[in-house]
């Protein structure tokens, strides 16, 4: 079960929880959420300290899993970029930009941009010295982002209204001077937001790093959307804050990473769309390719190509 938090970050955010009321935090968390599915934004919804410590205690882990995972992706598509600044548009307690640092150590300038005081105000007090960032209070809806090696906005777009996505995309895509990374939670809805912002940044000059495999447009039909899901684990205080029993949780997300022409880029290969389905004959897979979508069967007699299948797993390319 990996990503797990860094250290550093696992520390302070026990430091922070130390002598607080889990039942606090619980009730807090529950009605942060009820108030994210009815729709308002992080602004509204995080009033002060201890919403912006029970969203860290319930989402924080799932969040860095997500966005270390993406970011591991970018890594191996960009072997040779070493970025030295990250712009986290939207970046609640941080997350994002310790997934970043892990993936790219070259990263030294990190600028913060939020609308909840809270959030920043935890995202300093998690970072102490182990993580040095510039932290700006403001709405991502105002554009004239600072420009960065890396852009990244996860789970940040999902609070704009809809007729605003699009500009702050291109306002994301202008800051962004090398990638621009969107991580969106796997839902349909997350998955038709990245949709549209890739047909957006492609017609922008974007090449789509990952997950997809071309620039085309995109083959997924309703009902069906691209996501992946990442597996890990969970505390103990993770787990009452939640409710829950088994000490894993398995967070999906959807993403783009998004390259300006001049990064230098692995080759992109078919993506493994969903887990693959082994049985007796052998192991089916469903790819995304150049072509469209793909059902692959690939035969246990096909010893080469079955032990090759055998090592993908559900977001794997090629």
């Amino acid at each position: 079960m990996t990503p797990e938090l860094p250290p550093p970050l696992r520390a302070a955010l026990e430091r922070e929880l130390a002598g607080a009321s889990r039942r606090d935090l619980a009730q807090r968390s529950a009605a942060t959420t009820a108030a994210y599915r009815s729709g308002r934004t992080s602004a509204a919804a995080i009033k002060g300290a201890d919403d912006a410590l029970a969203y860290a205690l319930t989402r924080l882990p799932a969040t860095y899993a997500a966005c270390a995972t993406v970011f591991a992706e970018a890594r191996r598509m960009a072997p040779d970029f070493a970025p030295a600044s990250l712009l986290d548009a939207g970046c609640g307690p941080g997350t994002g930009s310790w997934a970043a640092r892990e993936a790219f150590p070259s990263l030294d300038r990190i600028t913060w941009l939020d609308a909840s005081a809270p959030f920043l105000d935890l995202a300093c007090r998690l970072a102490g010295d182990d993580l040095s960032a510039e932290p700006q209070r403001r709405d991502l809806t105002a554009g004239g982002f600072p420009k960065a090696d890396v852009v990244l906005a996860s789970y940040a777009l999902a609070e704009i209204a809809p007729p605003a996505q699009p500009g702050v995309v291109a306002s994301l895509w202008e800051a962004a001077e090398g990638l621009l990374i969107l991580v969106e939670p796997g839902t349909p809805a997350g998955f038709e937001r990245l949709r549209a912002a890739r047909t957006g940044l492609i017609a922008d000059g974007a090449r789509i790093l990952a997950p997809c495999p071309h620039d085309g447009a995109c083959p997924i039909a309703a009902p069906d959307w691209c996501h992946f899901s990442v597996r890990l684990p969970r505390s103990r205080d993770h787990r009452l804050a939640k409710g829950a029993e088994v000490p894993f949780e398995d967070e999906k997300f959807t993403y783009l990473v998004a390259a300006r022409p001049h990064i230098a880029a692995e080759v992109r290969t078919p993506r493994v769309l969903a887990r693959p389905r082994a049985g007796k004959p052998g192991i089916d897979l469903k790819l995304c390719t150049e072509a469209g979508l793909e059902e692959r069967f690939v035969a246990r007699r096909d010893k080469t190509a079955h032990a090759k299948a055998r090592r993908l797993d559900w977001g794997d390319a090629l």
